[in-house]
């Protein structure tokens, strides 16, 4: 039985279940801000202006620099233009966005931001090797990801991996063969921020079998050498009694 023999195993699917189909797009998705996000933002001037910090009347030769938090409502608060909503935009496009509101303060601004708190869970077929990868490039892939925690582990499925995207109500669940070297089209997609990629552990069952009755054949040895010991000791005093 699974729920006696296999109780650590997580995030199953019945043998029936439909998986998500995997597509080109699936690798070209863009990452969308969401609430709690830290972002970075960077605020240069273009054509050789040097930009003047105006919250705090600072001259800097190359840039200003702030980190600021999502709020739960998809809104941050930045300096001088107040709450801008972020959130469900990539960051490409808020980017762009912050280049218009900033062209009123700065001389053609460039705005570069980063989100730095993107992290993916890695579990590579093996539970107490699970690992959160924070996610420092944008374009990395699920065989990258599972490179930079150790690869798939010796009992982990690779013909067996499974990408569990978050979006919407329900998570969309991909299925990867990266056993052959086909499997190299599907390895190379794109992870983005809280995805889950999860190796399906192999199951050993004479192992697993003799880890668990070992502990109970052990019981039961010990309680028939003690009951052996004390038949032995009784049937001594019993001999001595009659003699």
């Amino acid at each position: 039985s699974c729920k006696v023999f296999r109780s650590n195993l997580m995030l199953k699917t019945p043998k029936d279940y439909t998986y998500d189909k995997i597509a080109d797009s699936l690798s070209k998705q863009d990452y969308k801000i969401e609430a709690n996000d830290i972002v970075n933002v960077r605020i240069f001037s273009n054509d050789g202006f040097k930009i003047v910090d105006l919250a705090t009347s600072n001259q800097v030769q190359r840039f200003i620099e702030i980190d600021y938090v999502v709020n739960m409502d998809g809104t941050c608060k930045l300096p001088l233009i107040g709450r801008v909503k972020l959130a469900g935009l990539s960051v490409r496009e808020a980017t762009e966005y912050l280049e218009q509101i900033y062209a009123d303060y700065y001389v053609k601004p460039f705005v570069f931001m980063t989100v730095t708190n993107k992290r993916v869970i890695v579990f590579p077929g093996n539970g107490g090797a699970a690992r959160v990868l924070n996610l420092t490039n944008n374009n990395t892939t699920v065989i990258e990801a599972l490179a930079l925690t150790g690869g798939i582990a010796e009992d982990g499925k690779a013909y067996k991996v499974k990408l569990i995207r978050n979006q919407g109500d329900k998570p969309k669940v991909y299925l990867m063969d990266l056993s052959k070297i086909e499997g190299i089209a599907v390895g190379n997609t794109v992870v983005l921020a809280h995805d889950i990629i999860y190796v399906e552990p192999r199951y050993r069952f004479a192992r697993t079998l003799v880890a668990e009755i070992t502990p109970i054949i052990s019981l039961i040895s010990s309680t028939f050498l003690l009951y052996t010991l004390v038949s032995r000791v009784k049937w001594y005093n019993l001999r001595e009694i009659t003699l």
